[in-house]
């Protein structure tokens, strides 16, 4: 069980690692318990460095982590290497050119035509210019998928680099659930290897795909101060206590099995989504709203100390900032045990070795709780939402938009409506 980050690795690392986009270590901390040695860590958020700096002062933090200023200068000759020499090249772009949740904004997706994925091209700057033994990138699901998939241009830039200098790198992606292997969460997450050609890939196996580390096993044994537990805040926050463990909203609609308040598919996925008990986490977002869970069974917001342990953060590592700060770099973490996972098997591919792995070595994996409670008891809706109940409409069906706008009949004031 992770209870302290200073956990076991390689005692003479001679894998090294160019970290890019560390955020708040996720990825590093996963790649350091299998074997890998920072040369560099770059972060532009001022947040994320401070928290590198909170939990591993010996890493060499990049002082601005401007990678797209890195991508102009920065050479293999600074770190004492030469083109080819480097064992991996690791990071996560920036997610919101790519995120599912860029739907809800006003923008939308925008993919590679983001200015923000500006970022992409400064990682295959510096893929190119260090010519590392592998590359593993991490990113959300819309990054490998739909029309503004960054996959067509990391592809030509890799046959462009295999042409231009006679190389052989092949490219492999993937989609896959942080859950499948051990990580308390639903956390779809595309996985992308760029490998050279005398380096073998063999995916990792899946160690937890049919008995999966649920949010109980995750949180039963914490111990929590109550002064760090947020308040619900919000138009409908006392709504959550009338929706079972495991449902959203749906529950309050004419699919649910409560009364109907809202509209079937009229609000995002995560509007009042409670966890269950005998199941992984729900994704957790960067940036929820007042009303966007996953939230507590007990009918709460998670603590900042829930929502790491949800994201399989040792007990002990530590986040810089306040409240907002800390959720922003939890949710937008690489999960460390799936970093583990895929550190292993890329510290194992580089050594000319080619097995499935297993979890008896992890050092981040959570053991499971011997004796997990029922669910809680679900309450009737609240008087102030009474008013309320009563058909609605729904989503008017795919490709007619995220949602429909139509105001619900209220009591309450306008000015408490949630922002989506």
């Amino acid at each position: 069980m992770p209870e302290s980050s200073h956990l076991s690795s390689s005692p003479t690392p001679s894998l090294r690692v160019l970290s890019l986009f560390s955020g708040a270590g996720g990825m590093d901390l996963g790649l350091e318990q299998a074997g890998f040695e920072l040369i560099a860590g770059f972060e532009l958020d001022a947040k994320a460095r401070e928290t590198l700096r909170l939990n591993r002062p010996d890493w060499p933090i990049w002082n601005d982590g401007d990678v797209i200023a890195a991508a102009q200068t920065l050479h293999p000759s600074y770190f004492g290497l030469v083109p080819g020499e480097l064992e991996l090249i690791a990071g996560g772009p920036p997610c919101q050119p790519f995120s599912a949740a860029g739907q809800w904004a006003a923008g939308g997706r925008q993919g590679m035509n983001d200015e923000r994925a500006g970022t992409v091209h400064a990682l295959l700057d510096l893929f190119e210019r260090f010519q590392p033994k592998m590359v593993l990138l991490e990113n959300v699901q819309g990054f490998l998928s739909g029309v503004n998939s960054a996959l067509p241009a990391i592809e030509r830039r890799v046959t462009e680099v295999n042409e231009t200098y006679g190389l052989n790198y092949s490219l492999r992606w993937r989609v896959v659930n942080a859950a499948d292997y051990g990580v308390p969460q639903n956390r779809k997450r595309a996985i992308i290897i760029i490998h050279a050609g005398d380096t073998k890939w063999e995916w990792p196996n899946f160690t937890h795909e049919n008995e999966p580390i649920t949010a109980w096993d995750a949180l039963h044994d914490l111990e929590e101060d109550t002064s760090n537990i947020p308040i619900l805040q919000g138009k409908w926050s006392s709504l959550l206590a009338s929706i079972p463990e495991g449902h959203n909203y749906q529950w309050l609609t004419s699919e649910g099995g409560g009364e109907e308040i809202f509209g079937y598919r009229t609000r995002y996925w995560n509007f009042l989504l409670k966890l269950a008990k005998d199941r992984p986490s729900w994704t957790l977002p960067a940036s929820p709203g007042p009303s966007a869970g996953p939230f507590h069974w007990d009918n709460r917001p998670l603590s900042i100390r829930e929502r790491m342990r949800l994201q399989s953060f040792p007990d002990d590592w530590r986040l810089a900032g306040g409240f907002r700060d800390q959720v922003k770099l939890v949710g937008n973490a690489t999960p460390p045990l799936l970093a583990e996972h895929f550190g292993r098997r890329v510290a194992a591919s580089l050594r000319g070795e080619l097995h499935g792995g297993s979890s008896a070595e992890l050092s981040l994996l959570r053991a499971p709780a011997s004796v997990r409670p029922k669910p809680g008891t679900t309450m009737p809706i609240p008087d102030e939402y009474r008013i309320m109940i009563g058909p609605r409409a729904p989503h008017a069906g795919t490709g007619k938009g995220p949602a429909p706008r139509v105001r619900e009949v209220s009591s309450l004031t306008a000015s408490e409506e949630t922002t989506v």
